[in-house]
């Protein structure tokens, strides 16, 4: 991560907490502790953000309580291309009529473009994928009640919800903050209580993750890789990594970037 880009993950980070810790903040950049003190330490001398013991904080404290993990305008804009072949073969399992479950986060929302032509029932926790659809699409769309978290652009409930009980789905569609032989991990403990929840409501799991996700870590499991039915990725994953979800039983899906499929139908 280049540091403009990490210096924006770290402020965006202390405007959703009283106090992000250097160990957040290395666990949320990918970065070492000695590169986040330094961060913390320019972004201080520009005003940007107050240094404290162990971390920093906000010039004026947040009125909400925030997420951990990047924002979404951040996160967005990286591997965009292999997000959108990986959203296009997540889509390509759909079929009319099924109900589903697509859970918030920078690759499931590129599905929103491949759906404008189908009729599903879709539930999401995702402002913005229930909005595009709402608007752009003839799926009949169900949201959870709760909080909406704006640099998540995610609705998330503390309660759980009655409506994301009764909803059953053929699959659920979901990212992660990383993906390992300990199974699908995140950065939050309000986003892990709400996706499990929704996991147990499907009868397939779907992981769509880019191969940079295979050496993404976090300290939180959202579910091993037994609960998951198949991984939709790009053609960067290491061999290791295929063998790991081979040897799991888990479906390998490599999703081919539109430039990739041009350059093969040339060739071919």
């Amino acid at each position: 991560m280049h540091e403009t880009e990490r210096q924006r993950v770290i402020i965006a980070a202390v405007q959703t907490r009283p106090v992000a810790t250097v160990a957040e903040l290395c666990e949320v950049t990918g970065s070492s502790e000695a590169t986040i003190r330094r961060d913390i330490a320019a972004l201080h001398v520009q005003g940007r953000l107050r240094r404290v013991r162990g971390g920093a904080e906000a010039l004026t404290p947040p009125e909400q309580g925030g997420l951990m993990g990047r924002p979404f305008s951040v996160n967005e804009t990286i591997n965009i291309a292999q997000k959108r072949a990986i959203a296009r073969a997540a889509v390509d399992l759909c079929n009319d009529g099924e109900p589903i479950i697509i859970n918030g986060g920078t690759t499931t929302y590129q599905m929103v473009h491949h759906l404008t032509d189908r009729r599903l029932s879709v539930f999401t926790n995702s402002f913005g994928i229930a909005e595009y659809l709402i608007h752009n699409s003839r799926c009949s769309v169900v949201i959870p009640g709760g909080t909406v978290y704006r640099e998540q652009n995610v609705i998330l409930s503390p309660f759980g919800g009655v409506v994301a009980s009764h909803f059953y789905a053929k699959r659920m569609f979901i990212g992660c903050q990383g993906i390992g032989a300990h199974g699908l991990m995140e950065a939050d403990p309000m986003i892990v209580q709400s996706e499990l929840g929704l996991i147990g409501q499907a009868d397939e799991l779907i992981v769509l993750a880019d191969s940079s996700k295979f050496s993404g870590r976090s300290s939180l499991i959202l579910c091993g890789l037994d609960r998951i039915a198949a991984v939709i990725t790009d053609s960067g994953i290491r061999d290791e990594d295929r063998q790991m979800l081979e040897t799991a039983g888990v479906r390998l899906i490599v999703a081919e970037t539109t430039a990739q499929a041009d350059r093969q139908a040339t060739v071919a």
